[in-house]
């Protein structure tokens, strides 16, 4: 199969997911910094994976002095470390502003001009910032609260997507936490690891820029309101795992065998069939499953230790189902 035809049909799907989850209960999550996140991350992924920039640059369709000049823009900040050029000017003028192009260079003077400047483009193209005057007396503010991505997420949601990560990636440093749960206000990550660390949720080890986070358990209970973000996030992190260790094997059929994938099953039943119940059931039947399986698992671990010349295993199962209801021949 042609991989940029799978590339599109990944990305179509996943941006319905993602209008999906902006529209979610009613709301608009406004979505203007989606492009250069997308872009940030797949050039960072890119670059992890041994690819030079000349390519990364061919592989998007542009001249390399274009891309490094985005990549800047996108690029830890001189001026405020550990956070992006972007990020750190958009925080300065929501928290200072209205403020001028010469004192926003002169804030940001660690940083090349020319990239700064650039970085405000971008966010007035984005709608993030507003401008007025000319030249050095631009004067820039930032967009309304109402329309642009609060930082303020309710605590409890919060910690269970930081749990949820450590969970499913530690033992995990600090600034790689931040990669999988990408907070612009630093303050709220280091106050849900305090709060998770305090009930004994997550573990630290070492202090300072060393330390690593681990959880030894993570579940999201049914039922539970203020769990569902965290449980998409998981849910959808553990099928792009699987299928990145997949590809990442070379390995491009299955087998029963196999201890690494996916299958999808449909099964195409009407009202009355004799087998719907046990069909629509099936989901339940493998929570159930997995529930006994991880309780078991759990009753044998407490009273038998690993033998420490043993490597650990972390055997991550997703499930998912949906039903649909098409329009019977009658109706039609």
């Amino acid at each position: 199969m042609n991989t940029a035809v799978l590339i599109d049909a990944i990305v179509r799907q996943t941006t319905v997911l993602i209008a999906s989850l902006a529209t979610a209960s009613g709301q608009r999550t406004p979505l203007s910094r989606i492009a250069d996140q997308v872009f940030g991350d797949l050039v960072r992924e890119l670059n992890d994976q041994g690819v030079g920039h000349k390519v990364i640059a061919d592989m998007f369709g542009m001249a390399l002095r274009t891309y490094h000049a985005r990549v800047s823009r996108l690029a830890a900040s001189g001026t405020d470390q550990g956070r992006s050029l972007w990020e750190a000017v958009l925080s300065h003028v929501e928290e200072a502003g209205p403020v001028t192009r010469l004192e926003l260079l002169h804030r940001f003077r660690a940083d090349d001009d020319a990239t700064v400047r650039g970085v405000l483009r971008d966010l007035v193209d984005s709608a993030l910032l507003y401008q007025t005057g000319r030249a050095d007396a631009t004067s820039y503010r930032a967009a309304d609260p109402k329309e642009t991505f609060g930082r303020r997420r309710d605590p409890e949601t919060l910690d269970r997507f930081v749990q949820a990560a450590v969970y499913r990636h530690g033992p995990v440093a600090r600034a790689a936490l931040r990669e999988l749960v990408p907070i612009e206000d630093d303050a709220l990550l280091d106050a849900s690891v305090a709060r998770l660390c305090a009930e004994q949720a997550i573990h630290r080890d070492g202090t300072d820029d060393e330390a690593t986070y681990d959880s030894e358990t993570c579940v999201i209970a049914f039922g539970d309101p203020v769990g569902w973000e965290a449980a998409v996030f998981d849910h959808y992190q553990a099928m792009v795992m699987a299928l990145v260790s997949k590809l990442r094997l070379g390995r491009r059929s299955a087998a029963l065998s196999d201890q690494i994938g996916g299958s999808t099953f449909v099964f195409d039943v009407w009202q009355g069939h004799p087998m719907a119940d046990e069909i629509l059931g099936y989901l339940k039947a493998m929570r159930v499953a997995g529930m006994d399986l991880r309780k078991r698992l759990e009753e044998h671990n407490r009273a038998h230790a690993r033998p420490l010349e043993t490597a650990p295993l972390r055997v991550v199962a997703y499930v998912g189902q949906t039903v649909q209801e098409e329009e019977s021949d009658a109706q039609d």
